[in-house]
């Protein structure tokens, strides 16, 4: 895909893997829609991914809101005209016992990474059939493993791979590429967060946490945002346009099934 005229819209992209793949998407793509809540954070992705030399369009909004993905689709073609790639990053979903959960919590994570992925790749789907565009979802590896503890990231990250499955058969048809990414341990502010409360409970600091991590998981290491990036990049390029329908991992060897 050249750089000129073409869009990519990325949500999550104000922090971890969603900030990074805006700014690598920027090498190629001429304009980057950048979409999340927190407004400050936002703005502050926006001015890195200009740096690079790419127009940017910021969208503070919070997409378990119904209204929001009509209001970014149809901003985004009301200037542009177009939207070449849909990369759908938003979405955390609360690391709770599954006999802890409320069904609030269950509904909260269903509507942001589930449903807000859904309602905005099928307001897109007319344009990107258009383009003969891609759309990336974002999973995680637990979908492929799940435990009692990660039981509601399992089960949505599982629903997530669904959902890009049936988007890529209707892609057949319809001209557009759809996969699924599952990262596995990737060191985000939210994984750090994570190791904060995990090294106490294992009598640890965090730095010494974070280097143990590794071999108590089973994994070569921790991931960096970059490296998924690279991989949403890739999915969205024309060397990966006859790959569709797929759920890639990248985990360092976390899933032990094959």
């Amino acid at each position: 895909m050249t750089a000129t005229k073409s869009v990519a819209i990325v949500t999550g992209a104000s922090q971890g893997i969603g900030r990074a793949t805006a700014m690598r998407l920027a090498r190629d793509f001429s304009v980057i829609v950048l979409v999340a809540r927190d407004k400050d954070d936002l703005d502050q992705a926006a001015a890195e991914v200009m740096s690079t030399g790419a127009e940017t369009m910021v969208y503070a909004l919070d997409l378990s809101q119904s209204q929001s993905a009509k209001t970014i689709v149809e901003g985004s073609l009301q200037r542009f005209g177009r939207i070449d790639a849909l990369l759908n990053i938003a979405g955390a979903v609360a690391q709770i016992d599954l006999f802890q959960m409320t069904d609030a919590q269950w509904d909260d994570g269903m509507a942001l990474k589930f449903h807000g992925a859904r309602r905005l790749t099928m307001r897109a789907w007319d344009a990107l059939k258009a383009s003969n565009g891609s759309v990336v979802f974002m999973s995680g590896s637990a979908a492929f493993g799940p435990k009692p503890q990660f039981a509601a990231v399992a089960t949505i990250n599982a629903a997530i791979n669904a959902l890009a499955k049936a988007f890529a058969e209707q892609g057949i048809k319809d001209g557009v590429q759809v996969n699924s990414v599952s990262p596995g341990a990737v060191m985000t502010g939210r994984r750090h967060a994570f190791f904060e409360k995990w090294a106490p409970a294992h009598n640890l600091t965090v730095e010494e946490a974070i280097r143990k991590f590794p071999e108590q998981a089973g994994i070569t290491r921790i991931g960096k945002p970059e490296e998924i990036a690279d991989l949403m990049s890739y999915l969205v390029s024309p060397a990966a346009k006859w790959m569709t329908g797929a759920a890639v991992r990248m985990d360092g060897g976390e899933v032990k099934g094959v």
